[in-house]
C-alpha cells in the first residue's frame, strides 16, 4: 500500500548539471513510472520531450525567459475568491495529475531561471520570494508544499470580478455610438471570448510546464512570442490604471465641481485637482509588497458592479426621471467601430483565465464557470446597455453615473461605489507592471528597494500624467479594447492554439480559428482608427 503523502518529484533540467531526479528533501532518488518499474536513468531528450515536441520551438537555456514574475504577480488578480463561498481546498503543488497514487512531478527548465544570473549571496534572496509561487517541502516544513485551490463558486466570482470592471460603465455610451442594432456585437464577442477562453485551456493542457498566458506564447512561437505577449498584456494593464485615474477625476468632479486651486496665476480646475489627489491616495498602496490584503478587498467589485445596476434600474424605474426612447437610433454606422471597441473591452479578462483555470480544484468545470462567467457579466453589460440608452439617449455621457440626477440616493450612491472601488483595484492592477520591471535590478544590489519605490512611483505618475493629456473615458476605452482586447482576447488564444496544437485541430477548429482571427484583425484596424481620429479631434 501507498502511503497517503508522496515526496514531489521534480525534474531537473540544467545545461551545467547532469539530468537528475530527486524528491523535495533534496535526496536523488529512483523514478517510478504508473507501473511501479523504476527508471534508474532519464535522459535529457525524454525529459524535454515531455514538454517540448521535435519541432516546436524550445526555450533557450543560454537566455532566461522574462518576465519571471507574471505569475505571483497574476494570481493577486485571479485569487479574489470570498470566504463565505467555502474555505479554498489545500492541494499540493504540482498536484495536477489525475492519479492520486502516481508521483507528483515538475519540469524545471529554462523558464524557471531567474532573468539575472545569480551568486550564493542572492539565492536565500531569491527562494523567499519564489516560496510564494513554488514551496520547498522539507522534513521541517511539509505544510508549505500546499497551494489553496478555488471551488467551483469561488471560481465564478474571480471570473466575474475579473471581467466586470469599468467597462460596466460605458455599455449605455457603446449603445448610443453603434445604435440598438450595434448591440447585437456585445454577443457576438461574448460567444468568441468563450470559445477563445476554451482554446487557452487546451493550450494549457497540451504539454506539462505552461501555466501562463506568456509561457503559452512561448510554446507557440518561442521567446518571442512569451516577449510580445507578455508586453502587451502589460500594457493592457497599464492602460486601465490610466482608465481608474479617468474615472475617478471624472466623478470626484461630478460631486465636487467648485474645488480648485489658484497658485501663482495658475487655475488648476476640478477635474486636474481630484486627479492628482486620486494618485497621491493610491500611490502609498503601489508601494505595498504584499498585495493579498487588497486582493481580497478588490473582490467587493463583484457587489459593487451589481449595485451600480440596481441604482441605475432604480433611478429609472423608481424614481421615474422618464425615458428617451425617442431619440435614440438603431444604427449608427459612423462611430460603430468605437462601439466596437468599447464592447470588446468589456471581456478584457484572457490574461488571468490561465491563472483561474490553474487554480481550480476541479478544473474540469472550467467550461462551466466561463459560461457562468461570461453569462452574468453579459447579461449585466446588456441590462445596463439597454436601461442607460433608454433613460438618457443620445445625451449619455461616456460614464452613466456623469448623467444620474445628483438629488436622489441611488444616484448618490452609485457616484460614490463608482469611486470608492478603483481604489482598492489600482494597485492589483499596476503591481505586474512593476515587478516585471523590478526584475532588471539585481536582488543584492544596494539601492535595490529604492529603484523599486522610484519604478513604482514613476509608473504612477506617468499613469497621472496620460490620464491628464487624454482625459477621455469612452474613447480611450475604445481604443485600449480595438487594440489590446482583439490581440489578448481574440488572435493569440487562435494564434496559439493553431501552432500548438497543430496536426490534431479539426477542419471546423481551423476555420473557426481563422474567422475569430479575422473578425479580430478588422475589429482592431476600424476600431483602432476611429478611435484614434475622435480622440485627435477632441484634442483640436
Amino acid at each position: 500500500m501507498k502511503n497517503e503523502e508522496e515526496p514531489d518529484y521534480i525534474f531537473l533540467a540544467d545545461d551545467d548539471d547532469d539530468d537528475k531526479v530527486v524528491n523535495g528533501d533534496g535526496n536523488e532518488e529512483n523514478f517510478f513510472d504508473a507501473d511501479g518499474i523504476a527508471d534508474t536513468k532519464i535522459d535529457r531528450k525524454d525529459c524535454e520531450s515531455l514538454t517540448y515536441a521535435d519541432d516546436d520551438p524550445k526555450p533557450d537555456s543560454l537566455d532566461p525567459s522574462w518576465p519571471q514574475s507574471y505569475r505571483r504577480s497574476m494570481d493577486y488578480l485571479a485569487s479574489q475568491s470570498l470566504n463565505f463561498l467555502g474555505s479554498p481546498k489545500l492541494s499540493p503543488v504540482g498536484g495536477g495529475s489525475s492519479h492520486p497514487s502516481s508521483p507528483r512531478r515538475r519540469i524545471i527548465t529554462s523558464l524557471d531561471k531567474p532573468l539575472l544570473p545569480e551568486t550564493d549571496n542572492q539565492l536565500k534572496e531569491h527562494h523567499s520570494s519564489e516560496n510564494l509561487l513554488h514551496p520547498q517541502r522539507t522534513p521541517s516544513t511539509k505544510d508549505l508544499s500546499t497551494v489553496r485551490k478555488s471551488s467551483f463558486s469561488q471560481a465564478v466570482v474571480n471570473g466575474v470580478n475579473l471581467l466586470c470592471g469599468v467597462g460596466l460603465l460605458s455599455t449605455s455610451y457603446a449603445a448610443k455610438q453603434g445604435g440598438w442594432a450595434g448591440l447585437s456585437v456585445l454577443f457576438v464577442f461574448c460567444i468568441l471570448s468563450f470559445y477563445t477562453g476554451l482554446l487557452l485551456r487546451y493550450c494549457l493542457d497540451s504539454r506539462p510546464g505552461l501555466n501562463t498566458y506568456p509561457d503559452i506564447g512561448e510554446a507557440a512561437f518561442g521567446k518571442t512570442g512569451r516577449l510580445v505577449i507578455s508586453i502587451i498584456l502589460y500594457v493592457e494593464l497599464y492602460a486601465a490604471c490610466v482608465e481608474y485615474i479617468i474615472l475617478e477625476s471624472d466623478n470626484l468632479s461630478s460631486l465636487f465641481p467648485n474645488a480648485y486651486i489658484s497658485l501663482g496665476g495658475h487655475y488648476i480646475s476640478s477635474q486636474y485637482l481630484c486627479a492628482i489627489m486620486v494618485t497621491l491616495v493610491v500611490l502609498p498602496t503601489v508601494w505595498l509588497r504584499d498585495m493579498s490584503v487588497l486582493s481580497y478587498i478588490s473582490a467587493g467589485g463583484v457587489f459593487v458592479s451589481i449595485l451600480l445596476v440596481i441604482c441605475l434600474f432604480w433611478v429609472g424605474l423608481v424614481d421615474n426621471i422618464g425615458f428617451q426612447v425617442e431619440s435614440t437610433k438603431t444604427l449608427n454606422l459612423s462611430t460603430l467601430p468605437v462601439a466596437v471597441g468599447l464592447y470588446g473591452y468589456c471581456y478584457a479578462g484572457h490574461a488571468v483565465l490561465p491563472n483561474i483555470y490553474t487554480s481550480m480544484e476541479n478544473r474540469n468545470q472550467f467550461p462551466l464557470v466561463l459560461f457562468a462567467s461570461f453569462g452574468i457579466c453579459t447579461i449585466l453589460y446588456a441590462g445596463v446597455a439597454i436601461m442607460g440608452y433608454m433613460m438618457f439617449g443620445e445625451s449619455i455621457e461616456s460614464q452613466f453615473t456623469l448623467n444620474l440626477p445628483t438629488n436622489f440616493l441611488a444616484s448618490k450612491i452609485a457616484v460614490w461605489a463608482t469611486v470608492i472601488n478603483p481604489f482598492t483595484k489600482y494597485a492589483i492592477t499596476i503591481s505586474p507592471v512593476a515587478m516585471s520591471l523590478e526584475e532588471l535590478i539585481p536582488s543584492n544590489h544596494l539601492w535595490s528597494h529604492f529603484y523599486s519605490i522610484l519604478i513604482r512611483t514613476t509608473l504612477v505618475a506617468s499613469t497621472l500624467l496620460v490620464a491628464l493629456s487624454f482625459p477621455f473615458f469612452g474613447l480611450v476605452m475604445s481604443l485600449m479594447g480595438s487594440l489590446l482586447t482583439m490581440l489578448v482576447s481574440l488572435i493569440f488564444p487562435c494564434a496559439c492554439f493553431l501552432r500548438i496544437i497543430k496536426g490534431n485541430v479539426t477542419r471546423f477548429q481551423r476555420s473557426l480559428c481563422v474567422l475569430i482571427i479575422t473578425i479580430g484583425m478588422v475589429s482592431a484596424v476600424s476600431g483602432t482608427y476611429t478611435s484614434l481620429c475622435e480622440i485627435i479631434q477632441q484634442l483640436l
